[in-house]
């Protein structure tokens, strides 16, 4: 099977979109291809049921994992455990896209947003939601 990306459907989500290219596919995992915009507001995420698999297809930045910042660049995959807190920060004035895998069939199952944590690179802060 072969996704051709003009047929994606971008939804928003906080602080990015992101496409499900195997929709409907009736499979027990998940993937997802995410774009980021330095200019959006980036809360961290996790994920309570599965760990979830990270690639960079294009960009740079950081991965914040519970408060620890690494670079994450173009070419580079990461592995979060399950129920870590994280956001991935693109640099200033930078986009970046993501390949994301789930060992889970549903993200809406599988996904708390943490609104009242708000990361930018080199910083986080929490806010009140």
């Amino acid at each position: 099977m072969i996704i051709d990306r003009s047929t994606l459907r971008f939804e928003a989500r906080p602080g990015r979109r992101s496409a499900d290219p195997l929709a409907g596919a009736g499979i027990d995992f998940t993937v997802r291809i995410v774009c980021l915009s330095s200019k959006s507001v980036r809360w961290a995420h996790r994920h309570p049921k599965s760990v979830e698999l990270l690639h960079v297809t294009k960009g740079r930045g950081v991965l914040w994992e519970d408060g620890v910042e690494r670079r994450f660049e173009q070419g580079d995959t990461a592995l979060v455990p399950i129920g870590v807190p994280h956001a991935t920060v693109p640099d200033a004035d930078t986009a970046m896209e993501l390949i994301c895998f789930f060992p889970h069939p549903d993200l809406d199952d599988n996904i708390e947003e943490l609104e009242n944590m708000i990361v930018s690179a080199g910083q986080e802060r929490a806010e009140n939601a």
